[in-house]
Order: structure tokens, then sequence, then C-alpha cells
């Protein structure tokens, strides 16, 4: 009988979802707590988007820039938050996805994983010229490299997680479970039972690659702005420079944190748990605390909100 259902739906290639583990006693709390977090997310990353969208005073090339992290978080939370509250309503047996579904969730995933680290090397790479080249800064970052980098730092996403996701819907599949609360790439080619070799290697290449040019790159970035601060006797330009810096590092730091736990964990198979919920918080954590460094960190982001306030007053 069991062999039969497994035939079915392998034929309408409906795969079992685990979804996120809830107790009677964890159900509401965890629920509300979801919910509130993703209309948080999406109210303050759009109402950042807006905030620059609107301002005239804002229209520069460090805060167009900007505005591919709040619609990079925009898609990171609603990749997975909708779909987890969909499924903990539901009773643990009767958690389905389509296969299409799945692949377009894991698409999603990798993508917003994968521009959280090049959406902070554009816009590291505009402090660089910013505060090493000041008097070229207007010729150099013109809209037309604004365009470059923005495509820059969403088609290496576009296209490297298609090629990752195209390795892993070529494989047969001889299982129809995702242990995992959400889809991801290894969550799919785990349902194979093929050689995965190809996979590892390229999924372990392509972190490898993504990280090691994410942290060299502005590892780099700051030890030249550093230089340049160490040398200026221009007490405006450095702190203007240490503002900026330190909230774009910030939320690097940020990033590289729940990046690496998620990551860590995987290496230990006894914390599956914490490992499904690093997972799940890489999604939530910064793609919350992002607009909040943002608007309170940034000085003509916050003059702008509390504009807004007074004239509402």
């Amino acid at each position: 009988m069991e062999n039969k259902t497994e035939m079915a739906m392998f034929h309408h290639n409906i795969l079992f979802i685990e979804g996120l583990i809830v107790t009677e006693q964890t159900f509401y709390p965890g629920f509300i707590l979801f919910l509130l977090a993703y209309v948080f997310i999406m109210v303050s990353n759009i109402g950042l988007l807006v905030l620059i969208t609107m301002g005239k005073t804002l229209h520069e090339p460090m805060y167009i820039l900007l505005c591919n992290l709040p619609v990079n978080d925009a898609l990171g939370a609603s990749v997975m938050i909708p779909r987890l509250l969909y499924d903990v309503v539901k009773p643990a047996s009767e958690r389905y996805i389509t296969f299409s579904e799945c692949v377009i969730q894991a698409y999603g995933t990798h993508v917003f994983g994968t521009t959280s680290h090049t959406v902070l090397m554009i816009m590291a790479y505009d402090r660089y010229v910013a505060i090493c080249n000041p008097l070229r800064y207007p010729t150099i970052m013109t809209n037309k490299m604004i365009i470059k980098l923005t495509v820059f730092a969403w088609g290496v996403a576009f296209v490297l997680v298609g090629i990752l996701l195209g390795l892993t819907v070529r494989l047969s599949h001889c299982r129809s479970a995702i242990e995992s609360p959400s889809c991801d790439n290894p969550s799919l080619f785990k349902l194979s039972c093929e050689d995965l070799l190809i996979n590892q290697i390229y999924g372990l290449a392509f972190t490898a690659v993504l990280w090691a040019s994410s942290i060299g790159s502005i590892a780099l970035t700051y030890v030249r702005i550093a230089e340049v601060c160490l040398r200026s006797k221009n007490s405006a330009l450095n702190s203007k420079a240490v503002t900026t810096c330190s909230t774009h590092l910030l939320v690097y730091i940020i990033v590289l944190t729940c990046a690496c736990i998620a990551i860590v964990l995987h290496r230990f198979p006894d914390y599956t748990f914490h490992r499904k919920m690093a997972g799940i918080m890489f999604h939530v954590i910064p793609t919350g605390l992002n607009p909040i460094i943002y608007g309170l960190q940034t000085k003509e982001i916050k003059h702008k909100i509390l504009n807004i306030f007074s004239q509402n007053k």
C-alpha cells in the first residue's frame, strides 16, 4: 500500500515537506512570531525603498545601490516565511509541495543568499571610490556604472544558481520527502539515488568562490579605506567614512554570521533542529535588521524619516 502511494506521488511529482516542527504549545507563539516578523520585514524594506525613491536628496549612487538591499531582503523573506506559515497550519502528515514549486523556492533561496554577498560587494566598491578617489567619484559612479554594478550583482546570482539547480533538476528521484523546513539545493538532490559527485563539486566550488571573492574584496576595500583615513588629516572626511562604512560593515557581519552558523551546523548531525532553525533565521534576522541599521545609522535617511513623522504630527 505504502509503495503504491509512493508511486502515485512520484507520478504527480508531489513531494512531502517537513515544514516547521511545532508542538501544541509552540504553534500559536511560533505562528504569530513569524507572521509579525514577515509583516515587519516587508513594511520596513518597502518603506526604505519608497523613501529612497521619493526623496530627491537621496538620489545619489550610494542610496541607489542601497535599493538593491531592501529588494533582496523582501525576496529572501517572501521565499521562505509565507510557505512556512502555510505549512505550519496543516497537520505534519499533510504537508505537500509540487516538485516545480520546490525548485522555484530553492532558486529564490539561493538567489537571496548569493545576492546578500554581491549587493554588499558593489556597495563596498561605491564606498571605496567615494573615499579613495573623491575627485573622480562623479565621473566613475555614473548612471551607466550603477546599472553595470546592479546587473553584475543580480546576474551573477541568477546564472550561477541557475546552473546549480539545473544540475539537480536533471537527476531522477527515488525518494519523495524534503527533510527540511523549506526547499533548497541539498534537500532536492537528496531525493536522488544517482551519483551526486558533480553536484557536490559544483556546489562546493560555487560556495568557495562566492565567499572568497566576497570576503576578499570587502577586506581589501576596508584596508584601502583605512589607509586613506589614517593618512588624511581631514576630520570631516574621516567621520563620514566611519559612519557610512560602519553601517555597511555591520550589515555584512550580520549576513556572514547568520550564514556561518547555518553552514557550521551542517557538519554536526546531532544539531539537526538547530541547523534547520539557523537556515530559517538567515531569512529573518538580516532581512529584519538591515532596514533598521540603515534607517538609524544613515544621517540622510534618518532625517527623512523624522521629517515624515514631524509632518504627520
